[in-house]
């Protein structure tokens, strides 16, 4: 019996689908089974369509600071290429911001480094150069070295006409200079005593000998009247003025104005120790080669010039302590090698 055509569900005649056929067109057989091969797909991830957002009918504003978004389209032919576009993102834009102030905080720190510097230069300078707290104090000054005939009021008052200055604008050297005219200073020198005083130690010229002064109205003998004595260091300079010798200092009598031969006696006094120099009471010379002392016992030196000094001390230390000739009224080492005692 013939089968009639199969129908669907509706009663409707079913279409004939025919034989089934391979993937090449041909037949297949009946009651066969084959496996299609798949088309190979590229490998990897495989690329999403990215689907508009619905903005339920509404027109979609774009916001010009948000990231890009690179997509990719997969069709049946192959990949499309990715699209870029040059639009600074929003990471990158604060972190200009940041640098931006930072740089701004970098400067306004160098400005206030700068100001507190300056201020602090200020307020050091005007401590140490104007203020009062590094002034001279008048009463604060030391001054030693003074001797015998050095004023130390007159110091004190030379080095008090720099009252109040401060002690770094003090100029030492001027003060030195000033100090140096005062009669009797020899040399000085002047230090600062932080934070308000001063030390000046001196050396003063002492005197080593008197000079008698003949009367003003005539050029008297070395043995004539004098009106005084001038009081002379070892360089011969006068260091004062006295009616009396003092006790202890050898009177010098040389001719008036001879110079060289004042030179030759200092020289000799100068040179003679101290016990030895304690016992000189007047020295005496008409020119530089006859220098004759008197000793304070009566006793008369010969000494002639100032050349080997050393050797005629030793030689007259040596005759007055030999038991034979300690009494001796005069002693002769003009020629040390050959000394007459008498």
């Amino acid at each position: 019996m013939r089968q009639g055509p199969q129908r669907t569900a509706s009663g409707e005649p079913r279409p004939s689908t025919g034989p089934q056929r391979t993937a090449s067109g041909e037949p297949r057989a009946t009651g066969e089974h084959r496996t299609v091969p798949t088309p190979l797909r590229p490998s990897g991830p495989r690329p999403v369509r990215e689907r508009a957002p619905d903005t339920g009918g509404q027109p979609q504003v774009l916001d010009p600071h948000a990231p890009t978004v690179t997509t990719y389209t997969a069709g049946r032919r192959g990949f499309s290429l990715p699209v870029r576009a040059s639009v600074v993102s929003e990471r990158s834009a604060e972190r200009f911001a940041e640098r931006a102030r930072a740089r701004r905080r970098l400067a306004v720190r160098q400005v206030v480094i700068g100001a507190s510097a300056l201020v602090a230069v200020g307020a050091l300078a005007w401590l140490l150069l104007l203020s009062p707290v590094l002034a001279l104090d008048p009463a604060r000054v030391a001054i030693s070295g003074a001797g015998t005939v050095v004023a130390v009021d007159q110091v004190a008052a030379v080095v008090g006409g720099r009252t109040g200055t401060p002690l770094p604008r003090l100029d030492t050297v001027a003060l030195r200079d000033d100090v140096l005219q005062v009669p009797g200073v020899r040399e000085a020198r002047v230090l600062r005593d932080w934070p308000r005083g001063l030390v000046v130690e001196l050396v003063s010229r002492e005197p080593v000998a008197a000079v008698p002064e003949p009367p003003s109205t005539s050029a008297a003998a070395p043995d004539g009247p004098v009106a005084g004595f001038a009081l002379l260091d070892m360089e011969g300079i006068q260091v004062g003025r006295v009616d009396v010798p003092p006790e202890g200092l050898p009177v010098v009598r040389v001719p008036v104005g001879d110079a060289r031969t004042l030179r030759a006696v200092l020289a000799v006094l100068e040179a003679l120790p101290p016990d030895l120099l304690g016992q000189v009471g007047e020295v005496s010379a008409e020119t530089q080669d006859t220098v004759s002392m008197v000793l304070r016992d009566g006793a008369e030196v010969v000494w002639g010039s100032a050349h080997e000094t050393a050797l005629k001390i030793a030689v007259l230390q040596a005759l007055r302590a030999a038991p034979t000739s300690a009494g001796a009224a005069v002693f002769d080492v003009s020629a040390p090698t050959l000394p007459i005692t008498r």
